[in-house]
């Protein structure tokens, strides 16, 4: 399907309607499902999420984006301030970057050593199969972007004021390291694209399409049926029986700089 913004809209809002019904699925069977995002910055990765998430309750739908580990989180087991963010039944979470922060960024910029990235290789398999056996969905996609895409939604957050905390110093560095990044991705990918919880790759450089192609993907990995609640029919207001509101004049408004406009 080729698209358009307004076949773009559409589509999308066909699409939030069916997550709406996954996730009143994922609720009533009490299923535990973990989405990952990865890939390179400026891939889309935030986009989609926002997306997925914007018409969904943050009680059953939350979003983990897990900070610098403090000096403390340091030395735990590597896979253990993720694994308190994992889900109970009846919740999805989504990880806008995950567990592999260790096979992209910190190998590539040096933050782990040697033998703690070899290790997470041979950790990361095991620890996904547990938590495939303990009965967790485990979904991992990876935003696909070319250099010059990338290099353009880099000039992009440059220009726009509202964006360019976006681009941290990290993701500056992480440009001249484009090859490095490859071959670690190249690396991840051939140790931990395993037939339990397989790399799902996204190609990014349109963003619209990379939305709605990832929303529909996700959709048809998890079986569901439509639960959606019926209308709710509204009571008849409370009768005032003598109520008496206080004066205006003994709050405080917020001042109406803006004003609708008014009718013709």
């Amino acid at each position: 399907m080729t698209i358009d913004k307004k076949t773009y809209e559409k589509e999308l809002r066909r699409l939030q309607i069916e997550l709406v019904k996954l996730q009143e699925w994922v609720r009533s069977q009490g299923l535990k499902v973990v989405v990952i995002f990865e890939g390179r910055d400026a891939a889309g990765k935030g986009g989609v999420i926002k997306r997925i998430t914007e018409s969904l309750n943050p009680r059953v739908c939350r979003v983990v984006a897990l900070p610098t580990p403090t000096e403390r989180e340091k030395t735990q087991w590597y896979f253990q301030r993720y694994v308190v963010h994992l889900p109970a039944a009846g919740e999805m979470v989504l990880f806008d970057r995950s567990w592999y922060n260790r096979a992209g960024v910190e190998r590539v910029m040096g933050f782990c050593t040697d033998d703690e990235y070899r290790e997470f290789l041979r950790s990361a398999p095991e620890f996904e199969r547990m938590l495939v056996r303990s009965g967790v969905i485990l979904i991992k996609y990876w935003f696909s972007v070319s250099d010059k895409e990338q290099e353009k939604r880099f000039q992009a957050r440059i220009a726009d004021p509202t964006k360019r905390w976006k681009l941290s110093p990290m993701d500056v560095q992480s440009r001249s390291r484009w090859v490095e990044y490859s071959r670690a991705k190249d690396e991840m990918f051939a140790h931990t694209d395993i037939k339990q919880a397989p790399w799902y790759v996204v190609n990014a450089d349109n963003k619209m399409c990379a939305r709605l192609n990832c929303i529909r993907h996700l959709l048809s990995l998890i079986p569901y049926q439509d639960l959606t609640p019926e209308p709710i029919q509204l009571p008849p207001r409370q009768e005032e029986h003598g109520y008496v509101r206080p004066p205006i004049t003994d709050q405080t408004f917020v001042p109406e700089l803006y004003l609708p406009e008014k009718a013709a």
